[in-house]
């Protein structure tokens, strides 16, 4: 088959959309499929067997509103190219994200020339108003949803101060939009049970009309063998967010760092002046805590497996990739029982240790009670190994998402023929 994956953002090594886009795009096109990826910035990267393969990638340049190292810039009257660019611009001065909104237009604009070079249209997670567009050119349409980002405009307006719960609101005043594409597209995919039953709430998507893929690590990068650290925790947050936790995790190891020698090697991009650092600050566990970002997946894969514990503080997930790769790499867990993460890793403490969501001294506790028992860290760490050699692989989501196009392809000719 012949397939369009969009992106409106692919970042190449955190976060689950722009992972999602690397890997399923390099495995669809080994299964002998012809993959373009449409993306705006940051662009996907992709490693030399997918280029091999015949990957390529197509770039819709957004506005770069929000890019450092000058987010929420103005641009220049020359930069602007089209009408498009004023609605992204406009956006962003009345504190709303149009990205989705933009790209959708964009990549509508790009493909109505195209029609006859691919067979299908795969979104990931944009569900913009030019996918309509799109799907009245003609083009089969289907669309992965992560998680509905509801749940992340809920945590972030009852994270902000005064009338900031306003400006959070009307940053997240695109799901209006996503709410009613998503309602419009025969066939959906997500990524857990969880994720399903959260989508078809917030968006009110009639049972049966999404199918659930889970995500996929490659157990060859992911794998365990280095030495531990002994005290050394790590964990991967995409982004400096409530949604993610972070700040229950630091006040767990400013407790641990009482009373034994820890490490928190803290994946993610912080604000300087961002709750995490500050936070940092206020705990005085400046040097109990080093902040990276910028790994790529082999990196990425050294330190989860130099941990001796992998933490998933998260208050929502809607899949975890990175509980799956330390679970790859055999490094145990501890993680909050939050959305798809007992989905994920399992509750009968076979990958990880469970904790309730919001609870830094159950953190502490069970996180205490790994480093402190090596004999449970070796279980936990096999458990989660095992678990994802039987359940997780790209090579595994790439064919399960081929199969689910052509069902959409099926359904489309039955369509025409009726």
């Amino acid at each position: 088959m012949r397939v369009a994956l969009l992106s409106y953002r692919s970042k190449p090594h955190c976060g689950g959309q722009g992972v999602y886009v690397r890997h399923l795009s390099r495995e669809l096109a080994l299964l002998g499929h012809q993959v373009e990826i449409f993306s705006g910035q940051p662009y996907p990267e992709l490693d030399q067997v997918a280029i091999d393969a015949g990957v390529t990638i197509t770039k819709v340049p957004s506005m770069g509103l929000y890019d450092e190292p000058d987010p929420f810039r103005t641009p220049r009257p020359g930069e602007y190219r089209d009408w498009i660019d004023v609605l992204e611009v406009g956006s962003m001065w009345t504190a709303s994200f149009g990205e989705p909104l933009t790209f959708s237009l964009r990549v509508a604009r790009l493909l109505k020339e195209r029609r006859d070079d691919f067979d299908i249209v795969h979104d990931n997670q944009c569900l913009g108003y030019g996918l309509l567009d799109i799907q009245k050119a003609g083009f089969p349409l289907i669309a992965t949803i992560h998680h509905p980002i509801t749940r992340d405009r809920t945590l972030a307006v009852k994270a902000a101060k005064g009338w900031r719960k306003i400006t959070a609101w009307r940053w997240h005043s695109f799901l209006r939009m996503q709410g009613r594409v998503s309602r419009r597209i025969p066939e959906l995919l997500t990524v857990s049970r969880s994720s399903e039953v959260d989508i078809r709430k917030a968006f009110d998507i009639p049972s049966g009309r999404i199918t659930t893929i889970p995500l996929g690590v490659n157990t060859e990068v992911f794998r365990p063998g280095v030495e531990r650290v002994p005290g050394r925790v790590v964990c991967v947050a995409s982004a400096d967010a409530p949604l993610k936790g972070v700040s229950y995790l630091l006040e767990a190891v400013a407790k641990l760092s009482a009373e034994r020698q820890v490490e928190l090697v803290l994946v993610s991009k912080l604000d300087p002046n961002g709750p995490s650092a500050k936070m940092i600050d206020e705990l005085a566990i400046g040097d109990k805590v080093r902040v990276v970002s910028g790994l790529e997946d082999d990196e990425m894969a050294e330190l989860l497996a130099s941990a001796e514990v992998a933490c998933v503080p998260s208050l929502y997930e809607g899949f975890s990739l990175p509980a799956v790769e330390a679970m790859s790499c055999a490094t145990p867990l501890v993680a909050t029982r939050a959305g798809a993460i007992p989905e994920v890793v399992g509750t009968e403490q076979e990958a990880a240790l469970l904790v309730p969501p919001r609870d830094s001294e159950k953190l502490a506790q069970s996180i205490g009670r790994l480093l402190d028992d090596a004999e449970l860290r070796g279980r936990l760490g096999e458990g989660g190994r095992r678990r994802v050699e039987e359940r997780y692989s790209w090579a595994a989501v790439a064919a399960k998402t081929a199969a689910h196009y052509e069902t959409v392809l099926d359904r489309v000719a039955r369509a025409t023929a009726s």
